[in-house]
């Protein structure tokens, strides 16, 4: 079973997607899956030093102070029960992430868990530690920290390595009609959207199972 997760690294929503994945994949240990991150940019025209993030959601959404408040508690409870951490004034500023999204598709060429790991860790250093997933030193720091080549690394982040793939796929999820994360496509026929909880995801797995083995 082939799931292509597309997302990006400054989705709340996209972390909560990802767990609530990770949870029910733990629980249906009979399908063999493997699992494909794809890229998409919240906001692909965002400078380097990033915006602060109220004024840059106010902005885009027209929230104001109390909604958006109301909205990261609920996102940060939704954490919490998955087990993962949106630390309280932590993210206080939006960030391009296009280098950040180059550095996993080349961990997705390496495979096995390069890609979830490093995906993993890109998250969490965003949302738990409230470092900026678009700063080459942060990007360094986190794929050695995954036992990345060090060297290989900083080549990458020095050129326009995967620049082109990149924008292709982003490009090709986007006329397959994906305009928000996250997105989790199974076996390139199924969609399921948004942040759901893991027994949402457990029932469409073994549904699909279910009915491929019939085919």
């Amino acid at each position: 079973m082939k799931i292509d997760f597309v997302s990006d690294v400054s989705c709340p929503w996209c972390a909560i997607g990802l767990k609530s994945l990770e949870q029910a994949l733990a629980q249906v240990p009979e399908l063999p899956v493997t699992l494909h991150f794809q890229p998409f940019e919240l906001n692909p025209q965002m400078a380097p030093e990033g915006e602060e993030i109220n004024a840059h959601l106010a902005r885009k959404y027209g929230a104001g102070p109390a909604q958006l408040e109301q909205t990261r508690e609920a996102i940060r409870q939704r954490g919490e029960a998955l087990g993962f951490t949106f630390t309280k004034g932590a993210r206080d500023r939006i960030y391009n992430t296009f280098d950040a999204h180059r550095l996993l598709h080349w961990a997705g060429e390496l495979g096995g868990d390069a890609q979830l790991k490093l995906k993993l860790a890109l998250l969490k250093a965003y949302f738990t530690e409230g470092q900026n997933p678009g700063s080459h030193a942060l990007l360094q720091s986190v794929a050695e920290a995954q036992g990345q080549d060090a060297e290989e690394v900083r080549a990458i982040l020095a050129s326009d390595r995967y620049a082109r793939e990149v924008r292709e796929a982003e490009a090709f999820w986007q006329a397959q009609g994906i305009h928000s994360v996250p997105a989790i496509i199974i076996n390139e026929r199924h969609l399921i959207q948004g942040g759901q909880p893991p027994e949402v995801f457990v029932q469409a797995l073994r549904q699909i199972a279910q009915e491929t083995s019939k085919t």
